[in-house]
This record gives structure tokens, sequence and C-alpha cells, in this order.
């Protein structure tokens, strides 16, 4: 849960539960080139972002595009990025309550982008984060904003009113079904959601998962969090997502999310997937739990 290639100060299982584990991690934190590339599928077409110096090799935004509808939003890492992370301690990081480190970097959309988020934060955790045996493993994870960056860039408890803010809630509408939030927030980020069902939450080994974030009443952010290990595997997984029955910005929304090696561009892609219009009252995964 971590946001610029100069990194910015960002800083069970039922509610109680799972505020219990999990509120030490948010009590303690304080252009564009737009190049169209053809994709494998016929008929479809992929733009980018500008991409990010990540580790050896980048990080950049992508929108693949099918039949001229957009298919899947997502992050494209560099097989390079890959070597030469920074180690906890490394210099530009922010520091963490349980004393390890963060590596926050801002990624921006193409200009083509028919989707509601406006920019991507990217955290590399060396070595996981509090609490111990939940998410204490070395893993990235992909903020996918819906506000602008000027709204985000006030996330500061300096606010007067960061508190209020981060306790007034969406409307039950457009709430994920199944989603609970976790106490207080986070600064440069906002409220964090959770499934209480999550496996890792639940015992097991934390591999993926999937949250929400919310800002000032409005949900704000989409958030797959993947482990490194599970990247190099090269996977090729969709794992269908819960989501709002209705949706306060316009675009197309994900009803899931995709982890796979794209053996063309040589890159570990982290996406949103099953993109449907928002706007057109197309039919969501409202009525169904997601599965991570």
């Amino acid at each position: 849960m971590t946001a610029s290639p100069s990194p910015t100060r960002t800083a069970g299982v039922r509610v109680a539960g799972l505020a219990r584990i999990l509120l030490p991690v948010f009590a303690g934190f304080a252009l564009e080139s737009c190049s169209a590339a053809r994709a494998s599928e016929p008929g479809s077409a992929t733009t980018y972002g500008s991409p990010v110096a990540i580790g050896n090799g980048t990080a950049r935004v992508y929108v693949v595009f099918s039949n001229g509808a957009p298919a899947e939003v997502g992050v494209a890492l560099s097989e390079a990025a890959f070597a030469g992370l920074p180690g906890d301690g490394s210099p530009g990081g922010m520091q963490m309550p349980d004393g390890h480190h963060t590596y926050d970097y801002i990624l921006q959309l193409p200009g083509r982008n028919p989707t509601p988020y406006r920019f991507v934060g990217l955290g590399w955790n060396p070595v996981g984060h509090i609490p111990a045996g939940v998410f204490d493993q070395p893993h990235f994870d992909f903020h996918f904003y819906s506000m602008t960056q000027a709204k985000w860039s006030t996330i500061l408890p300096s606010d007067p009113e960061f508190a209020t803010k981060a306790e007034r809630l969406p409307a039950p509408e457009f709430v994920p079904a199944g989603y609970q939030k976790l106490p207080g927030a986070v600064p440069l980020m906002g409220a964090h959601w959770v499934d209480p069902s999550s496996p890792e939450l639940n015992g097991e080994l934390f591999t993926r998962t999937f949250l929400y974030g919310s800002w000032d009443g409005e949900l704000t952010f989409a958030e797959p969090m993947i482990t490194k290990a599970f990247l190099e595997t090269r996977p090729d997984i969709r794992a269908p997502i819960a989501t709002p029955a209705k949706y306060l910005a316009p675009g197309y929304h994900p009803t899931e999310y995709r982890v796979y090696w794209n053996r063309a561009t040589r890159e570990y892609r982290v996406a949103l997937a099953g993109l449907v219009d928002g706007d057109r009252g197309q039919t969501r995964a409202s009525l169904r739990t997601g599965t991570r």
C-alpha cells in the first residue's frame, strides 16, 4: 500500500480483527508520450504513457483497445526492472513504522484513456511491511487513482479535516460488495478497504490480493498488490473482483484483474481488465464476490 520517481512523503478476520492486525500499517504513515503499437490480437492496439525508471529497467502504464473499446489498463514492468531494485534502507525510500522502507513512483496514463483513472502510484516494498505474517513479502502496490493528482496531493495530516475526510464513507451503492474499511487513512493515499475473506487474511501465504481506497466520501483507487516472487513465475491469471452497484466516475471500469508475462514485449503486466462502460449501465460484477 504504498507513489514518484522522486519518492513522496507518504507517510479479520472481520472488521475488528482486521483493524487489530492492520491498523499499525495505516496509523504509522503521518507530457506524456502516447505511442500506439499493435497488440497480438486482431483489431487491437495498445497505447502507452511515458516510461519511468525503476531498477535497471522501466515501468509504464498502458491501455489495450479491442475493436475500438478499452479492454484493460495496466502497468508494465520491463524484465530489466527486476534487477537493481532498491533494497531496504537504500537512499530515497520512505521509512515505515516497522523501520523498513518503501519506494514510490508516479506513472502517467496515455492520452487516449477512456477509463476513470488519472494516474498510477507504483510502490515497491523490498521486504514487505507490517503486519508480520501477512504482507511481509517483497511486493509491488499498484494504486490506480480516479482522483486528480492535485486532490491527491492534499491528503495530508496537516489538513484540519484529515480525520473527518478519512471516515466520510461513500454511499453504500458505490462500495464494492463485501469490502470493509480499515480505520484511519494513509497520507497521500486515503482509506483502504479490504475483503475479509482474502486468503492472506485467513492464514494463507500472501502472493496477490486486491484492495480499494476512498477519500472524503468517494471511492478513489483500485489496488492490486502482487509479490515479486509471484510475478517471477510469469503467470497468466485473471481474477474476478467485487464491484459497486453504481459508479461515480465516468468511463470504463474493471470487473477483474489480470497478472501475466507479455512475451512479445518482455514485460511483467498487472492490469485492471474486463472493462465495462459505467455510463451505459453495462452488466457489472456487483452481485458476485471477487476471488483472489
